[in-house]
């Protein structure tokens, strides 16, 4: 028995990195799993890996922030699985790193667009199937910029701390409907998103990219990055009955930093 079992999610994001290891390892707990991503060929290569590994899951190409294509994403999920009762809102981009006085209007609206606005629209038009549905669970995927800040980031930060906010908000508000909502607050996850922020901090800073992948890796009490097997095992916690008693929390997972 998976801990998903008889689930029907929707996994935003889900063309690499966190959003490709939560679709794999929803669809092996048992879930059948809408695998979303703007990348058509990656969100492909996704559920293709689902599917190998004997699981359930479709691709759409779908840009989250976008009120008609999240229609669809919703429409093509639930005429192929019948229902939808789970949703991680996991799409997003980190934007530019450059000082405040230089981050351009189009920089603000596409960082806070990509993060914060595709939880929204997706959160807007997945309610009404998980109302239908009895219920479900809602998981956004933050991050502890939103929590502690990270400078010349302000786009990115702010989007993340209004995930949080959203969280709380919608827990409230939908747990009339047996919906729990809740939040994991992801800290320096090993991969190419943090690689890229390693090199555009330094860059800003004028240090090198070591010495401020060190400095990342030594603020945390453990020593170390965290894994996106170490964010999926939370969301997974946090979408299954083990968590029938949670709503509006946000974990940080984060090798131990203080939140903020």
């Amino acid at each position: 028995m998976g801990l998903l079992d008889g689930r029907v999610a929707i996994v935003t994001g889900a063309s690499k990195g966190i959003g490709r290891a939560l679709g794999l390892r929803f669809s092996l707990e048992g879930a059948k799993v809408a695998c979303a991503a703007r990348s058509a060929d990656l969100v492909k290569k996704t559920a293709a890996q689902v599917q190998k590994a004997g699981g359930q899951a479709i691709a759409v190409v779908c840009d989250a922030s976008n009120e008609d294509a999240v229609r669809r994403l919703v429409e093509v999920t639930v005429k192929a699985f019948g229902k939808i009762d789970t949703l991680v809102n996991n799409a997003g981009d980190g934007g530019p790193t450059k000082p405040v006085q230089d981050y351009l209007m189009e920089d603000w609206r596409y960082t806070i667009d990509s993060c914060l606005t595709s939880s929204y629209v997706c959160t807007r038009f997945v309610v009404p199937e998980m109302i239908k549905a009895g219920g479900g669970a809602i998981v956004n995927i933050s991050s502890m910029a939103g929590r502690r800040g990270l400078p010349y980031r302000i786009g990115y930060c702010s989007a993340k701390a209004g995930q949080v906010g959203m969280t709380y908000g919608m827990a409230l508000e939908l747990a009339p409907h047996g919906i729990r909502v809740n939040c994991v607050a992801p800290g320096a996850v090993e991969g190419d998103r943090i690689d890229r922020v390693i090199a555009g901090q330094a860059e800003v800073r004028g240090i090198s990219v070591d010495a401020m992948r060190q400095a990342m890796i030594e603020r945390s009490p453990l020593k170390r990055m965290v894994t996106a097997d170490d964010i999926v095992d939370a969301t997974l916690f946090f979408c299954s009955d083990m968590a029938r008693s949670v709503s509006g929390q946000v974990l940080a997972v984060n090798a131990g930093e203080p939140a903020g």
